[in-house]
């Protein structure tokens, strides 16, 4: 109720057109706060479905594993993939995912272009709160 829920947004750890330092920078601030904060529900980490998880990602997860944070894969851009290389990719994250104690084991996909996902990314929200 009230305050005693917030919604955080924290800036994408890979992201590359930004310099290197700013996003060393990111990287520091999010391990940071993610470090020692049980207060967390979930963490929503975001994968580019055209790429799967990258070792930037599995440096996050291994991160929520050791802080013990629940973390749930939401794979982005699930538009501009291929349905035959769809499973391909899910078959990868799933891998990636399984060696991870604080990884949920549901994935969902979404393209915020054609609004696939999000309205199931919202419900689960509004579940943890």
């Amino acid at each position: 109720a009230g305050d005693s829920h917030y919604l955080v947004d924290l800036p994408g750890y890979g992201y590359a057109n930004a310099p290197l330092a700013v996003v060393e920078k990111w990287q520091r601030l999010l391990k940071q706060y993610l470090q020692g904060r049980q207060s967390l529900r979930r963490v929503f980490v975001l994968i580019d479905a055209r790429h799967g998880v990258k070792a930037v990602d599995e440096e996050i997860m291994t991160l929520l594993d050791s802080a013990a944070v629940t973390f749930q894969a939401v794979l982005t851009k699930a538009d501009k993939v291929k349905d035959k290389d769809r499973a391909k990719v899910l078959d990868q994250v799933r891998g990636k995912l399984s060696k991870h104690p604080a990884a949920f084991p549901e994935i969902v996909l979404t393209s915020s272009e054609k609004g696939d996902g999000i309205a199931t990314l919202r419900a689960i929200i509004a579940t943890l709160v």
